[in-house]
C-alpha cells in the first residue's frame, strides 16, 4: 500500500514569526518594520501585530523606542536559561541553606520566565507557621519582592513594555497597581540593594529578595526570604535585606569566580590544540 507522503500543513501565523525571528537574528543592524513587511509579504498592521506579539513575549526589542526591531532577552534566556538555572542551583545551595538557618525564616532562588518568577529551589526552616512558596511554583513580578528583585534594572519603559499600560491587578490593598509608582520602586530598591513585598502579594505575609548578576552585570536570578508579619516586624526589614543583599553579592562572586575559571580552562585547552 502506498504512504501517504503528504506533509503536513504549516500554521502560517507561526511561520511568519520564526521568519521574524530569523530575520532579525542575522541582521547586524535593527530591522524596521517596513522590511519586515516587505519580507512577509503581508499588510504592515499584520506585520506589527507578528513583530509586536514576539515583543510583548521578550523575543524582541526596539533599541531607538521606534519600530525598529533587535532581538529581545526572551532569546537569550532561552538559550542560557537551563544551564544557568543548574549552575545557579549548583553555586546557591550553601548559600541558600545558610541564608535560611541565619535568619530562621523560608529561603527561596528564583529566575524570571516571562512575567512571572520561577522558584528554582528553597530551603524550609522549621516553624509553627510555615510560608508557603516550594520549589517550580510561579509567582508573579510586579507584586513580589522576587519579581521586583529580577527586574531591579528596568525603567518605566521597560517595565511598560513587560506588563503593558493597564492597571495591574490589586492582590491585597498593599499591592501596587501603577507602572509609575512600580518604576519608583524599583529605582529604590536598587539603590537599596534590596527589594520588599510589603504584604503585596499575599495577606499577612511580608518577603525581602536581592538580584544575582552574572559576570557582565545583568540580573540573572533572586534570593530571598518570607516570613509572616507576626515574625517579621518593620524593625526587622532592614537587617534581613542587608542579610539577603550580602547573600546574593556572594552567589554573584561566585557565579562570577566560576565563569572565569571556565573561560580559562577553554582558552587553555584550544591552545593546547595542534
Amino acid at each position: 500500500m502506498k504512504r501517504n507522503t503528504q506533509e503536513t500543513p504549516s500554521i502560517q501565523s507561526l511561520d511568519r514569526a520564526l521568519h521574524i525571528l530569523e530575520t532579525v537574528a542575522k541582521s547586524s543592524d535593527p530591522v524596521a518594520l517596513g522590511e519586515l513587511t516587505d519580507l512577509l509579504g503581508v499588510d504592515r498592521s499584520s506585520a506589527f501585530r507578528l513583530a509586536n506579539t514576539l515583543k510583548r513575549r521578550g523575543f524582541l526589542a526596539n533599541p531607538s523606542g521606534r519600530k525598529d526591531y533587535i532581538l529581545g532577552p526572551s532569546v537569550w534566556r532561552l538559550s542560557q536559561q537551563c544551564d544557568w538555572s543548574k549552575a545557579l542551583i549548583a553555586v546557591a545551595r550553601e548559600h541558600l541553606k545558610a541564608l535560611a538557618a541565619t535568619t530562621k525564616e523560608t529561603a527561596h532562588l528564583s529566575v524570571r520566565e516571562g512575567r512571572k518568577a520561577l522558584f528554582i529551589d528553597h530551603v524550609s526552616i522549621q516553624q509553627r507557621i510555615a510560608v508557603a512558596g516550594q520549589t517550580g511554583e510561579s509567582i508573579p513580578l510586579y507584586c513580589t519582592a522576587h519579581g521586583k528583585a529580577l527586574f531591579v534594572d528596568f525603567n518605566q519603559r521597560e517595565l511598560t513594555t513587560l506588563l503593558g499600560t493597564a492597571r495591574l491587578p490589586a492582590l491585597t490593598k498593599h499591592t501596587i497597581v501603577s507602572i509609575d509608582e512600580l518604576a519608583k520602586v524599583c529605582a529604590q530598591s536598587k539603590a537599596r540593594g534590596y527589594a520588599i513585598d510589603e504584604v503585596e502579594f499575599e495577606e499577612g505575609i511580608r518577603c525581602v529578595a536581592a538580584p544575582i548578576r552574572d559576570a557582565r552585570g545583568a540580573v540573572i536570578g533572586s534570593i530571598g526570604i518570607s516570613a509572616p508579619l507576626t515574625r517579621f516586624p518593620d524593625s526587622r526589614v532592614a537587617t534581613c535585606g542587608r542579610q539577603v543583599a550580602n547573600v546574593a553579592n556572594q552567589i554573584s562572586a561566585a557565579l562570577t569566580t566560576q565563569s572565569a575559571q571556565k573561560h580559562l580552562v577553554t582558552e587553555s585547552s584550544s591552545r593546547r590544540r595542534p
